[in-house]
């Protein structure tokens, strides 16, 4: 892959077009959940597949009038996504379905290859490939969705857009793009019915019962400082046999009961909170995205999130320990804070949110001190096939994100040198800090019976992993 600064290309656009459901849709106005229309997801997110040529042997062989296609007839699915954003009384939002569209952009780059992007992030020229239109990040009276299909000079391509976090959480987006693709190739309505159903979670009117969590996700801090330091981009892999190294630091009781999530984010947490070095008294925060997804009403019965449904249905909880507690104890503190955490979200947990949301007029997560972490490694973005075979990649455009509030990660699945699949854990550090991130993280991937027996040497599972 050619870094991020030496790969040079131009993209030649054509005027952007409002794509419109391709039958008629009702016109009514749908207020969003009181999860969806929190103030930390008023922002849109962007999305990025890169496609290969496709060997049909057909004289035409154009992505752009099938995926135009194929969106517009998804559209009269999840017609709500044509629409617009309004807020009502109280910072309520409610998509207007208009019926106006998405945007829709076409484009060439004849002078840069598909590999020459890699095949993991962070992908260069990333902005060329998705381009800012004017006013497209708006959230009131705006398109929820703008795409760029890219074509390259080998034949491939790159289909890139963003779309109001608002509307849909990551597995809604894959749910859509799913639908979209299966109607790129060739099915006559998309195999998952579209479910609205926001009322599910809709905080009750009038509630004044008192919240049965905490909720220190939201704690009223002051609002952290923006400026930071110039970064450096990495990605990481970690697979089974890293996961087994750090799981051998774990207590015997802890490496039983933790899951493979929860030993990957406090091995992260620990040795980004090394790394950055801050007060011992400081309070850190690890945030992270937790769904409830095929969990049950405490009474038992169907899922609560019902098939179909495209809203978001996580909960974004927190650990939360001082720097100095966190560099001075065992990995397996941290790992256990981290499970405790994310063990706290159920159904009762997302309704709590809700109505948390009302009661304290939609308050922002406590960023101060934080990282925050979005797993979207099984979310399904990387089985997207549009009629091209299934991408190169496909997934968040930026994997780790330095210019929004909180430093944030996403992470993505992968295969190693061998074969292995697992988990990209991209991280952004100031350069002095991600050399010490990498001796943290060599410290950790040293089996412990290893590390016993011989402490000065370097484990070939780090080389492996970087």
């Amino acid at each position: 892959m050619a870094s991020l600064s030496a790969l040079k290309f131009t993209v030649r656009r054509k005027p952007a077009v409002l794509l419109a459901p391709a039958a008629p849709r009702p016109r009514e106005l749908k207020p969003l959940s009181d999860i969806d229309d929190q103030d930390g997801l008023r922002f849109l997110i962007a999305n990025i597949f890169f496609f290969q040529r496709r060997h049909s042997g057909r004289d035409v062989d154009d992505p752009v009038p099938v995926l135009r296609d194929a969106i517009a007839t998804a559209l009269v699915h999840y017609y709500p996504l044509a629409g617009r954003l309004r807020e009502l009384e109280g910072k309520k939002l409610a998509v207007d379905c208009t019926g106006e569209g998405v945007l829709f952009v076409e484009a060439d780059a004849d002078d840069v290859r598909l590999e020459q992007f890699g095949a993991r992030p962070p992908f260069p020229g990333v902005d060329e490939l998705l381009f800012d239109l004017p006013g497209s990040n708006e959230i009131l009276h705006a398109p929820l969705l703008h795409f760029q299909v890219t074509r390259l000079a080998c034949g491939g391509f790159v289909l890139a857009f963003k779309i109001h976090h608002t509307m849909v959480d990551g597995q809604g987006v894959v749910q859509f793009m799913e639908a979209v693709a299966e109607l790129a190739r060739g099915a006559a309505v998309p195999t998952v019915r579209p479910v609205w159903g926001r009322e599910l979670l809709m905080a009750p009117c009038n509630d004044t019962a008192p919240l049965r969590f905490a909720h220190r996700e939201f704690d009223d801090l002051p609002a952290p400082d923006t400026e930071r330091p110039a970064m450096v981009h990495r990605s990481f892999f970690f697979g089974p046999t890293e996961a087994a190294a750090v799981r051998s630091h774990l207590p015997p009781a802890l490496r039983r009961v933790a899951s493979t999530f929860d030993v990957l984010m406090g091995f992260l947490w620990r040795c980004r909170t090394a790394a950055l070095a801050p007060p011992d008294k400081d309070e850190m925060r690890l945030l992270f995205t937790t769904s409830v997804r095929g969990k049950k009403n405490q009474s038992g019965g169907d899922p609560f999130i019902p098939i179909g449904y495209y809203g978001n249905s996580f909960a974004t909880p927190a650990a939360i320990s001082t720097a100095g507690e966190l560099r001075a104890k065992p990995v397996g503190y941290a790992v256990d804070l981290v499970r405790k955490a994310r063990r706290e979200v159920d159904v009762e947990y997302l309704r709590s949110v809700a109505a948390l949301m009302v009661r304290r007029g939609r308050p922002q997560l406590a960023l101060a001190h934080a990282y925050l972490v979005s797993d979207v490694s099984k979310a399904g973005f990387d089985g997207i096939d549009v009629g091209w075979g299934k991408p190169v990649y496909g997934g968040p455009m930026r994997c780790s994100l330095d210019t929004t509030p909180v430093v944030c990660s996403f992470l993505t699945p992968a295969k190693n040198t061998i074969g292995e699949e697992g988990i990209i854990l991209p991280v952004c550090l100031p350069p002095p800090a991600m050399d010490k991130f990498v001796e943290e993280m060599s410290n950790l991937l040293r089996p412990y019976e290893h590390v016993k027996a011989q402490p000065n040497n370097i484990s070939p599972v780090i080389k492996a992993a970087l």
